[in-house]
């Protein structure tokens, strides 16, 4: 299982864990479909919305590993 980092793409991480995206909304970055989210890494997206980079990585790797049990 590969760990997400705040310096991943968001595209990437939703393509390879589509569960990843309610995380992503419960945090308030809704812009799954835009495309700026494909090359736009979490911190960058995070940092643009206010949203704590460190937490939802931590809520993004835990949902994967909820979902790899």
């Amino acid at each position: 299982m590969v760990k997400i980092t705040k310096k991943m793409s968001i595209g990437e991480v939703v393509s390879q864990n589509p569960e990843t995206i309610e995380v992503f909304q419960k945090h308030g970055l809704h812009c799954m479909g835009c495309a700026i989210a494909h090359f736009e890494d979490i911190e960058q997206g995070a940092s643009a919305h206010g949203i704590d980079t460190d937490k939802l990585v931590e809520d993004l790797n835990k949902k994967i590993e909820k979902k790899k049990k």
